[in-house]
């Protein structure tokens, strides 16, 4: 008598990349299933792993955060589908997407990202990027937000996608010059905002209250009601 092995699942998983531990290999399989998952019906399970495998390439050089990689991976990942889901008609609310940039996505953006977050709450979607992003947000930002209550230390320098800008339709550059990209159709913002690079928590604290001005600005532009208020 033949014995028929089981069926195996015709789909490998993500390609792992060179050098990655088990616990990252598990981790990053691990995320795969739940982006499987999140976006059943969207997208098949090649693009997903096209997406994280690729969102891991873009943190792996960044030793600050090796022991999180596949975790930033999964998040990105996620922004990135969430955003191709938009563009491609495959899923879209009617929530307005912003999207904040500068140079190293470590200091203006984030705290603007924050801030929109913390006010406008689940009314809009937000996003941030940067045209050469750094390798961690900027310390004396996190500090200077802390003060106001808003926790931006588990946010991570990432660079603006393709898909990410298309997504948005409103689009705020903060000093990224002619880096920043330009698609049509999209509302263009330059906000002129000193870069906290370098400066200390007491120094950052103005352009601090000066974002939040801004950003209280665009929700109401927007026609958003404020989070809480």
């Amino acid at each position: 008598m033949t014995t028929v092995p089981p069926a195996q699942d015709s789909h490998p998983g993500p390609a792992m990349p060179s050098g990655i531990t088990l616990d990252q290999q598990l981790a990053l399989t691990t995320a795969a299933a739940r982006l499987a998952e999140e976006f059943t019906g969207i997208f098949n399970a090649e693009t997903i792993d096209k997406f994280l495998t690729s969102s891991y390439d873009q943190f792996a050089d960044h030793a600050t955060v090796v022991n999180f990689l596949p975790l930033l991976a999964e998040r990105f990942a996620r922004q990135r589908l969430t955003a191709l889901a938009k563009v491609e008609g495959k899923a879209h609310t009617g929530t307005p997407v912003v999207m904040f940039l500068c140079t190293h996505n470590a200091g203006r953006s984030q705290m603007a990202l924050g801030f929109f977050t913390h006010h406008a709450g689940d009314a809009a979607i937000a996003w941030s990027g940067g045209t050469e992003p750094g390798n961690e947000v900027n310390p004396a930002a996190v500090a200077a937000m802390a003060e106001r209550g808003i926790d931006i230390s588990t946010e991570f320098p990432k660079p603006w996608t393709d898909e990410t800008v298309r997504a948005a339709d409103v689009v705020v550059s903060m000093g990224c010059g002619d880096a920043c990209p330009v698609f049509p159709g999209k509302t263009y913002l330059d906000w002129d905002l000193e870069d906290p690079d370098g400066l200390t928590v007491d120094d950052v604290r103005p352009i601090r209250d000066d974002v939040e001005r801004r950003v209280l600005g665009l929700i109401a532009d927007l026609g958003l009601a404020r989070s809480g208020a």
